[in-house]
């Protein structure tokens, strides 16, 4: 049986050890994992420990239970509270209430009330996970999220270069009807907003908002006699895009009819404009991200041969077998593989990047247009991360003298792979490096500020701009100590410094130290080197 870890935490030790001991701790569902004396000490163990139940008397000193609750639901919020106390006080049950505290019961502890309280705790905490194993409620939210999953991955599929296994994987599993195909055609549906009010003559132009919609609905009626199709909206360029599948009985040019149908339909009825950029067909599904790019190109002349009509980008460049493009694919993956590796992958994107150039029958030129765009992406990189450039290009810093080098095709790749392990070895070394500058602006800062007694983990944060449980996590790795012993670490050594260098009052020290609590102060010291601060300044 997996039993729920507790905290035990009352200033004094004799409750804590009765209650330890009357418990039958394991028959209720729970381990005792740690006790503490009052909230400071309790906070320290619990960032450690991380427990499922904190039990808690309210009257403690240096930090009291009802504080206590408050920080835990604020850093903790799944973390159960039970709160007892010896005084019969509604004031304190309607702070306790407020605080989202499990339980609330008085002093003496009844072994019988309490062993039920955390029988239910446990109960609850049991359904709690229940709740989030339970296959058939998940199975309804993920029916219910299906719609906005299946978008999502539309749009991954369109903006990214995934594998035919995984697409048609996918595709199965969220019952999309388009594999199998003969090709492949993207279109990308651009629906044009007016801001002309004497244009807008339909109660439909008022809510702008629904003409998409509207235009939606033309698609699918349009499409659904023709041939396969999925209809989704699209993150960025386009409004909307289609994927068209085309089978033995379909042909682009019948495609194009239809789309330019529906252009001419949606400006009748809805009197709105819609341009349909149309792509360049594709033989695989994880070419689809090609055909989008296109499509969006194709959009881009609605310039030059105006709006409300289809533009197939065929019709706007040169047919040839031949194209040789350094694409966004292309150049998502390159980045990927360089950021995060490993070197298999960036071994993988290279060949193909090189690969695309080697094999590719083109015009001299256009050779020099796709090594001008890696290399124009490789120097992006260094500028954005602050790469040494002469030390990536081996001292060729004009574009054109490594073009010149590169026009040896079994030279590119060689070069590519070499660039590319460089920049990863580079950018993994100055991610390091700048771990290590923020943990030390962290030091410095609490160095600064130690003597805040407000000074938190929040309060590094804001000043680091990182969220505090990843800076938590990473203060921790580098240092090998959890922030708040750090930060007493660091107060009890001014501290010590304090009581050898000068005659202050140990409560001056305590305050010059970031202790608003003599008595605190004395015990926090006290608990790291077995005297207190008056003995020890006693015993120089």
């Amino acid at each position: 049986m997996n039993l729920y870890s507790i905290i035990l935490v009352d200033d004094e030790e004799e409750v804590r050890k009765s209650i330890i001991k009357q418990i039958d701790w394991e028959s209720a569902g729970f381990k005792v994992v740690g006790d503490a004396e009052n909230g400071e000490d309790a906070l320290e163990k619990i960032e450690v420990l991380e427990p499922d139940v904190v039990l808690t008397d309210i009257r403690m000193p240096y930090m009291d239970g009802l504080t206590l609750a408050e920080k835990i639901r604020q850093r903790y919020p799944s973390m159960k509270v039970v709160i007892f106390s010896g005084y019969d006080d509604f004031e304190y049950a309607q702070k306790a209430i407020k605080l989202n505290v499990t339980e609330y019961i008085l002093k003496p502890v009844n072994v019988e009330e309490l062993t039920s309280i955390l029988k239910r705790i446990k109960s609850n905490l049991d359904e709690e996970i229940e709740e989030k194993r339970n296959v058939s409620r998940l199975r309804e939210n993920y029916r219910k999220s299906l719609p906005i999953i299946r978008e999502q991955f539309f749009n991954d599929m369109v903006h990214r270069r995934l594998s035919d296994d995984l697409i048609e994987l996918k595709l199965r599993e969220y019952d999309i009807p388009i594999t199998g195909a003969r090709k492949w055609v993207i279109a990308a549906v651009d629906v044009e907003k007016s801001d002309d009010r004497s244009k807008k003559t339909l109660s439909l132009h008022e809510e702008e908002e629904l003409i998409p919609i509207s235009v939606m609905q033309i698609v699918r009626e349009k499409l659904k006699s023709y041939c396969r199709f999925s209809l989704f909206q699209s993150t960025a360029e386009a409004e909307m895009v289609v994927i068209a599948a085309l089978d033995d009985d379909n042909t682009t040019t019948g495609l194009i009819d239809v789309l330019g149908d529906i252009c001419k339909e949606a400006k009748r009825i809805l009197e709105v404009p819609v341009t349909i950029g149309i792509g360049h067909s594709v033989t695989g599904l994880s070419k689809i991200a090609g055909s989008y790019q296109s499509a969006v190109e194709a959009l881009g002349y609605k310039a030059v041969v105006g709006s409300g009509i289809t533009i197939y980008i065929n019709d706007m460049e040169p047919v040839g077998s031949g194209k040789l493009e350094f694409d966004n694919a292309d150049e998502s993956d390159f980045i990927s593989a360089v950021k995060f590796g490993p070197d298999e992958k960036i071994e993988a994107v290279t060949a193909r990047n090189s690969g695309k150039l080697e094999s590719a029958k083109v015009h001299y030129r256009q050779q020099q247009v796709y090594v001008f765009g890696v290399l124009n992406t490789i120097i992006q990189m260094i500028q954005q991360y602050d790469l040494n450039l002469e030390e990536i290009l081996g001292g060729e810093l004009e574009y054109l003298s490594v073009i010149d080098k590169l026009q040896k095709r079994e030279e590119f790749g060689e070069w590519l792979l070499k660039t590319a392990h460089k920049m990863n070895q580079a950018i993994n070394q100055e991610r390091d490096i700048t771990t290590r500058q923020v943990i030390q602006q962290a030091k410095q800062y609490i160095m600064d500020n130690y003597q805040n007694p407000d000074l938190s983990v929040e309060m590094i944060c804001r000043h680091l701009h990182m969220s505090p449980a990843y800076f938590s996590t990473m203060f921790k790795k580098e240092t090998g100590q959890a922030y708040i012993a750090y930060l007493t670490e660091i107060r009890l050594n001014k501290a010590v410094e304090l009581l050898n260098k000068t005659d202050d009052k140990t409560y001056v020290i305590a305050s010059k130290v970031g202790y608003q609590e003599q008595n605190y102060f004395s015990y926090v010291f006290k608990k790291k080197f077995g005297v207190s601060p008056t003995k020890f300044r006693g015993a120089r």
